[in-house]
């Protein structure tokens, strides 16, 4: 595909983190770009919804209105099935359909592409990535899947930036394979962890992702499947001495985590171990750009972080409790939150949101094991009602299957059902000096969730 050949892009589903950057990506270098959503309306508009027709997008309830002649080219995710009205429009007018994956690998074919791969952690290292390239004066391009802080604060969705440089950053993903079509100049390979598919099968999609790789490819030296793919050793970061970017001392003071790098102190104003690994990748690829040390380290001294990654919903000083929401959604992600948590309290109240029947029924085994490794005593593991967003899916499976597993390790979790319930849970076992993390994705309402959490303390 040539993102050249066509001028009017339609998005079935434009809401979806994934969808929506590439959205605003190909309006900010000129293409007509408009979209659907079944989360739209006319009467009560969704934050996304202005901030997507203040920059020129047309948005539309998710009929077939916004499908026209007119249209060059329908563009769907994975998430969207053949029996969508939109999809068999487009069928009808003889439109071409793309798939999301497949455009941004055409996109990222146009531009010199700096692409992060991994199970865990690519948001927060694309964010911290292109925040040291825009520091540094690099004028970078954004694709990802969650919304950067500063961009934020600029009224915008914050998951894409045109910027004037030579640099495009995107979060590539391995969770629908679509990893093997990228050609990126520098990849960055974080971790593998068992999600969404077997060991066996992401080794060799990031293998392929490897081959792919035009110059460097970067990798995390601490994980064994990772160090397999290690093109150059120089390249990689981790906390083993022989990596090129290597840190050491780590040490997490409330809301800030600082740590050494070949003798310099990097102080990052984020929480968890897991986000000094974040940002050792992020510094590798700075180097591979040309970047010094001293300024990648300068650079991510002020980084305001992403949207639902370990971000404080608030806190109550007079009886020091704290919100906190992050988008963990596998079982590497959720027990790093929980361990995040556990330096700024002595009580922590994790709630997860398993994000579908499928997820939960691949990852459950390793979940309650995970968990319940990683609770103290004093902490409980509430694991709420399973998201469904629609479509054909096997529903034979209850969350109670991953708090029965923690309760048998002598562990303490719970099965609370709706978020209502959810809720009247976490006040009962609501303490002094506690943190209330809430974990989950695809729920668009989760972030409103952790806020009427706030309000109710």
């Amino acid at each position: 595909m040539d993102i050249n050949s066509y001028s009017s892009y339609f998005f079935v589903g434009i809401a979806g983190t994934g969808m929506s950057a590439i959205a605003q990506y190909l309006n900010g270098i000129g293409k007509q770009v408009s979209g659907s959503d079944r989360l739209f309306s006319t009467t009560e508009k969704m934050l996304s919804q202005t901030q997507f027709e203040a920059q020129g997008i047309s948005c539309y309830f998710q009929d077939g209105s916004g499908i026209s002649n007119q249209t060059d080219v329908v563009i769907v995710s994975t998430a969207i099935e053949e029996s969508n009205i939109e999809y068999q429009k487009a069928l009808k007018l003889n439109i071409p359909i793309v798939k999301r994956s497949e455009l941004l690998a055409a996109i990222s074919d146009s531009i010199k592409t700096i692409a992060v791969g991994g199970t865990s952690g690519k948001s927060t290292t694309t964010a911290m990535i292109f925040h040291i390239l825009e520091k540094c004066g690099k004028s970078p391009s954004l694709i990802t899947g969650a919304g950067l802080s500063d961009l934020q604060d600029k009224g915008l969705p914050g998951n894409a930036w045109n910027g004037k440089g030579e640099w495009l950053v995107i979060e590539s993903d391995e969770s629908d394979g679509s990893i093997v079509n990228y050609h990126p100049e520098i990849a960055l390979l974080l971790n593998i962890d068992r999600d969404h598919k077997e060991f066996e099968e992401l080794i060799d999609l990031f293998s392929i992702f490897k081959s792919h790789t035009k110059s460097t490819f970067i990798v995390n030296q601490d994980f064994e499947l990772t160090r397999k793919l290690s093109q150059d050793i120089k390249n990689d970061f981790g906390t083993q001495n022989n990596a090129g970017i290597t840190g050491s001392n780590f040490e997490q003071k409330g809301f800030s985590i600082n740590f050494q790098i070949d003798g310099k102190n990097c102080v990052v104003p984020l929480i968890g171990r897991h986000n000094m690994e974040n940002a050792l990748a992020a510094i590798a690829a700075a180097k591979a750009v040309g970047i010094s040390l001293n300024d990648a380290i300068n650079a991510l001294a002020d980084f305001k972080g992403i949207y639902r990654r370990a971000q404080l919903v608030g806190s109550r000083k007079d009886t020091n409790q704290y919100v906190i929401d992050d988008f963990a959604h596998n079982p590497a992600e959720v027990a790093s939150a929980i361990r995040a948590c556990q330096t700024i309290a002595p009580k922590v109240i994790a709630y997860f949101q398993p994000h579908g029947f499928g997820p939960l029924s691949f990852m459950h085994k390793e979940l309650g094991e995970m968990v319940a490794k990683t609770l103290r005593n004093e902490d409980i593991f509430l694991i709420g009602d399973v998201y469904y967003a629609g479509g054909t899916v096997d529903k034979n499976i209850s969350p109670v299957i991953v708090s029965d597993a923690i309760n048998e390790t002598g562990k303490n979790a719970k099965f609370v059902g709706n978020k209502q319930q959810a809720l009247k849970a976490i006040l009962e076992e609501l303490n002094n000096n506690t943190v209330i993390l809430t974990m989950g994705a695809r729920d668009p309402k989760l972030d409103v969730f952790a806020k009427e959490i706030f309000e109710a303390l």
